[in-house]
């Protein structure tokens, strides 16, 4: 075996993440995957700095309700650095792939902690709550969405729509907005649902992991 390899593999079994072998050894990422992809130990580590990160990323969240001033802009700094552990350990999560790639398209990229989408598609969506819930580890009942519909829309219809097809509860959802301008061709029959979690701490978060969503698809 290769002596890079080899001390790649002893970091690994040490319970290294790709990012901090790449840092001691100088391997870049795209090889250490393909040397330990297919590996069971490997993966088993993987699960391991999974849950490690899981429980991090709750404790992180739950600090933002207490921590004010100074510390909290030290905690918003390290939003950055936690990204890339994210990114190294969940790149190859389905789920995780998708939140990102839905708020890269058709996420808020104004505000400073909107963390907020808006579609048409309640599959859309019903992901995107997912990527919240699994993958943020967002409150549920932080999660809040509201539904954009015109005149001829009746809203509790529609809410019991959006309520079915995405897995949210009335709780989840705030009074509905009524818009006009409708197309005589392109009908929204249920609305426009807004879901939504603020959050600054996983806004800085998802810039990050756009970030390097896109380097990866660039060295792909």
């Amino acid at each position: 075996m290769r002596k890079d390899k080899e001390n790649a593999v002893k970091l690994r079994k040490f319970g290294k993440s790709y990012n901090e072998i790449k840092a001691e050894l100088g391997i870049p990422k795209s090889t250490l995957s393909a040397w330990f992809r297919d590996q069971k130990w490997s993966n088993e580590i993987a699960q391991k700095l999974l849950e490690r990160l899981k429980s991090k990323s709750i404790i992180r969240l739950q600090q933002l309700g207490r921590i004010r001033g100074d510390n909290l802009k030290r905690l918003y700094e390290e939003a950055e650095s936690e990204a890339i552990e994210d990114f190294d350990a969940l790149k190859f999560h389905p789920l995780f792939i998708a939140g990102i790639v839905i708020y890269w398209g058709e996420g808020d990229k104004v505000s400073k902690n909107g963390f907020r989408i808006s579609n048409s598609d309640p599959d859309m969506v019903r992901l995107f709550a997912d990527f919240l819930r699994k993958i943020c580890h967002a409150e549920n009942g932080r999660i809040k969405a509201n539904l954009l519909i015109y005149p001829d829309i009746d809203d509790s219809q529609a809410k019991e729509f959006w309520i079915q097809k995405t897995g949210l509860k009335y709780d989840n959802f705030t009074k509905s907005v009524l818009i006009k301008g409708r197309h005589k061709t392109r009908k929204v029959k249920f609305g426009i649902c807004v879901l939504s979690y603020s959050s600054t701490f996983l806004k800085k978060k998802m810039k990050k992991w756009i970030e390097l969503l896109a380097k990866e698809f660039v060295n792909f």
